[in-house]
């Protein structure tokens, strides 16, 4: 039997190609001539004598390689040649290596991209890398547990980002998923974490939502002293209560002052993928105020391509950050109105305020799509006729609030 004392101290005398010492059971300690020193385990299977390498001394002491000859043996008493199972064992090791979840979410993404809108793709991937690749990124996405998952999106919680914690859990499955269709992974950790989270509460957007208050807004509009392109940005916000990335990209090509008819493209409006490859575009009548309003920066901007250039570059519409930096410097906070509020504004002020306006021709407007057999209504010439008569009776409407007019909150009252 060896002891650490005689492996420590054992060369290999000079002329030999190596010294062997033998412990039991087979194993022994192989001492080179230029001192280095690898344990073997000697079985044989199938009638032929082979042996097992099970690392160098002292890296795997005396007591580490006894207990890899024993594994050896309840190996070889399966039936199984250790040799063989070790080989397999390394290579379950280095594949799982490569398929970790950051590779494997790499992949899912290339395949699925092209499925997805650019904005849900570029979402996808950057949520993934900001929140997700940083602790578990190189992790085997077999070894991926619930706990170590749940610890992963228990940081992002902690800020507050409840909203994301749901996407991320979301992004997450997904990637699972694809890891159990393909053989990298076997369950979706994602799924056991259903309810482990604090709930999402629904923040609305800030808006101003009685009249008085909206003649207020438009008041300040009026004066607003900033740049001629961001006034009317403002102005069209209020007028046409289209989303916010709508609005700052706007497009001459797409504006037709005669006919006074805005047509949004099906790609740039938000819609699925399907949507907005095939979808109609979204039709929006311009009030006479609104096409004044055009007339009036069109020798400005009329020349380019977005109808808000941004002022650093011709070529790329306003920031997004725009109307809602003009809307602080107007003295409106985030909690009392944003570029966004403008759409809640409309809707909730004419549904209360405006007699005779149907709530189905504002959200068709609103381009809030509708199921069933009335959502391609909003299509026809009939209903575009309504929805010309809103857009001129809102604009109106606005300005009879900007002068103080005929002011009344319908819900004080």
């Amino acid at each position: 039997m060896l002891t650490d004392t005689a492996c420590k101290n054992a060369i290999c005398p000079a002329g030999k190609t190596r010294l062997r010492l033998p412990d039991s059971g087979g194993l022994y300690l192989e001492i080179a001539p230029n001192g280095s020193k690898r344990w073997f385990a000697k079985y044989r299977f199938v009638g032929k004598e082979k042996r097992l390498a099970l690392g160098s001394y002292p890296e795997v002491p005396l007591k580490a390689a006894r207990a890899g000859r024993d594994a050896a043996r309840k190996t070889r008493e399966t039936g199984a040649d250790p040799v063989q199972a070790r080989k397999a064992e390394l290579i379950a090791k280095r594949v799982s290596a490569a398929v970790t979840f950051k590779t494997v979410t790499e992949e899912y993404h290339e395949k699925k991209a092209s499925d997805w809108s650019k904005v849900h793709a570029a979402q996808f991937l950057r949520c993934c890398e900001k929140d997700l690749f940083p602790w578990i990124g190189a992790l085997p996405l077999r070894d991926i547990s619930a706990p170590i998952l749940l610890d992963t999106l228990r940081r992002v919680e902690a800020r507050g980002a409840t909203q994301l914690v749901r996407d991320l859990r979301e992004f997450a499955g997904q990637v699972f998923m694809y890891g159990i269709h393909t053989g990298k992974c076997e369950g979706n950790p994602a799924r056991d974490l259903v309810g482990a989270f604090k709930t999402h509460t629904v923040k609305h957007m800030a808006a101003v939502l009685t009249p008085a208050k909206a003649g207020e807004l438009m008041r300040g509009m009026a004066s607003y002293q900033g740049q001629p392109t961001t006034k009317v940005a403002l102005l069209l916000s209020a007028l046409l209560f289209q989303r916010p990335g709508n609005i700052r990209s706007l497009e001459w090509a797409w504006i037709d002052l005669d006919g006074a008819m805005l047509t949004i493209p099906a790609e740039a409006m938000k819609r699925a993928k399907a949507g907005k490859l095939n979808g109609r575009p979204h039709l929006v009548p311009l009030a006479t105020q609104a096409v004044a309003a055009l007339r009036d920066i069109q020798p400005l901007t009329g020349h380019g391509r977005y109808v808000f250039q941004s002022l650093r570059s011709g070529d790329k519409p306003m920031s997004e950050n725009t109307v809602n930096a003009a809307l602080r410097g107007m003295g409106y906070s985030k909690d009392e109105m944003t570029a966004h509020g403008f759409r809640a504004m409309a809707r909730t002020i004419m549904v209360e305020n405006i007699a005779g306006i149907d709530p189905d021709v504002i959200e068709a407007q609103l381009a809030h799509g509708k199921s069933g057999p009335l959502g391609s209504a909003y299509d026809r010439a009939e209903y575009m006729t309504k929805r010309k008569s809103l857009m001129q009776t809102w604009a109106d409407y606005l300005d009879q609030l900007r002068s103080g007019a005929k002011v009344i909150d319908f819900r004080a009252a």
